[in-house]
């Protein structure tokens, strides 16, 4: 199991503000012990209660809050900027960070609904929207959200198929940030966005699919294949019938073909003897051939 770094800010009672003021106050009894007004057992006493008095400066960045604890018992947030509190009495618990924060996470070898194992990493946005309920309704956050989002996106992949997975990656990020926010929300924090970043398939399963991927496009190609043939011989129906009751035409159409195929020099063209016959191709042949050889004899 990964290690999940708690990212709470950690709790100093003396600041830079605390240290310089400190500093100043003790070389003003330092001054003073020297200037004989007053003895080292005074100075020593003014030490300790200036160190105390300055231990009730706190300082809170802009985006956190600070979670007071007066004799154990929660009074309320402070900050963020300079606010004080009594020292011995009161103590800090924590700061609450309340930019968005992000949190990656994985499911490794997790069976679909359809029992195919698969890795998936993703990434969820979060931020505490409630800092008091963040601090007294739940032990570090930081863990339990990302204990969440990990066991949410277990049960999302077994309630959906692999074809599921790959195609709509996006409800399934919905669906997965609607189970977050039911059990976040009464902690004070919401998802704001989850993103699916990679499913990871078995590599014999990304084999097979490839394969029957190729098998589909053949499929499709000789479907479309089949349909022009189709098509092609509904043309060759409607001119036969055309040419079934205009012999001239189709006189003409074999004087075209012979002429097409005798362009180039060398050609040879080979028709059934029937075509022949009936488009009088034969005389029309010869006569083509005769002028060829009358035409090479010139020469």
């Amino acid at each position: 199991m990964e290690k999940i770094q708690d990212q709470s800010k950690t709790i100093n009672w003396l600041n830079t503000v605390s240290i310089v003021l400190f500093i100043i106050l003790e070389t003003l009894w330092g001054i003073l012990v020297l200037m004989a007004v007053i003895n080292w057992v005074t100075a020593v006493v003014l030490a300790v209660i200036s160190l105390v008095a300055v231990s009730c400066i706190q300082i809170a960045d802009q985006w956190e809050k600070a979670v007071v604890l007066r004799l154990g018992k929660f009074i309320g947030l402070k900050g963020p900027g300079l606010f004080f509190i009594i020292p011995i009495i009161d103590r800090i618990e924590t700061y609450i960070d309340q930019r968005i924060r992000v949190t990656d996470f994985s499911a490794e070898k997790t069976l679909t609904k359809d029992t195919v194992p698969v890795d998936v990493d993703a990434v969820v946005y979060w931020t505490v929207w409630d800092a008091e309920k963040a601090a007294l309704e739940v032990r570090k956050y930081v863990k339990a959200v990302t204990y969440v989002a990990k066991t949410g996106l277990r049960d999302t992949i077994g309630k959906h198929e692999l074809s599921d997975l790959l195609q709509n990656r996006d409800k399934i990020a919905g669906e997965l940030q609607h189970i977050l926010d039911e059990h976040t929300n009464p902690w004070g924090i919401t998802c704001q966005s989850v993103g699916i970043k990679d499913i990871v398939i078995p590599a014999s399963l990304s084999n097979a699919m490839s394969k029957q991927a190729q098998a589909e496009r053949e499929r499709q190609a000789r479907i479309i294949l089949g349909t022009a043939e189709t098509e092609i011989s509904e043309k060759f129906a409607l001119a036969a019938e055309n040419y079934r009751d205009n012999p001239v035409a189709l006189q003409l159409r074999g004087m075209n073909m012979l002429f097409e195929g005798l362009k180039e020099k060398g050609s040879l063209i080979i028709v059934p003897s029937s075509a022949l016959e009936s488009m009088n191709l034969g005389a029309i042949g010869g006569l083509a051939a005769l002028s060829d050889k009358n035409a090479s004899t010139t020469k």
